[in-house]
Formats: structure tokens, sequence, C-alpha cells
């Protein structure tokens, strides 16, 4: 059972920023941006390309009210699914970080 799982079944404790009957986001315990938040499907899918087109477009929409909910949809925000070890991906349960709350700095290529 993963984290994800444990916190979904309330077994973990999580800061919830918003749950519906099939998502639940909250505040990620090592935050990389002043706002970070998960967004997570409740049922284990094991990462981006293992899931189907329905639960993706569910879990855009969930997305897109979480970045209203805590004012994103206003200032900007990025979002990142880590796919398999290489990735990066640590919780092998389908994923989104929405990371937003100050103007990202980085080197444009091209």
């Amino acid at each position: 059972m993963t984290v994800f799982e444990k916190i979904v079944n309330g077994e973990l404790p999580a800061n919830k920023v918003l749950e519906n009957d099939k998502f639940l986001a909250f505040y990620d315990i090592s935050p990389k941006a002043p706002i970070h938040i998960l967004a997570i499907p409740k049922i284990c899918i094991k990462d981006f390309h293992s899931a189907d087109l329905e639960l993706l477009k569910g879990l855009n929409e969930f997305i897109k009210e979480v970045a209203i909910k805590v004012g994103l949809d206003k200032t900007g925000y990025r979002i990142i699914s880590n796919i398999g070890a290489d990735s990066g991906q640590e919780v092998p349960h389908l994923h989104f970080h929405i990371l937003g709350g100050a103007k990202l700095k980085w080197e444009k290529l091209g």
C-alpha cells in the first residue's frame, strides 16, 4: 500500500485542500514552491502512462478547481507528473504536483 493510499484511507494525516468522491488534493510535506499541492485519484493508478482518458479528464478538471480555490488561476502555476523511476517518481500512485505562489525563475530554452 502506498503512502497516498494510506492518506486516502485516513491512516495518515494530510493538510487537505479539496476533496470529492474521486480525487484528493493536499499540501506536499516537502514543498518546492510557496504553494505545493499534490492532486491524486483516490484509486491507485501507477502513473500517468497507466491512466485512462476518463480518469485524466476528471483529474484535469479537479486540478483546475484546486488552482481556483487557492488563487493560482490568477497568478499562474506549474503542473508536473513524474512517470517512472528515471523521472524521479517516488510514489507509484498517479499524482500531479501543482506549484505556484512565486514567479518562476529559469533559463528559457532556444
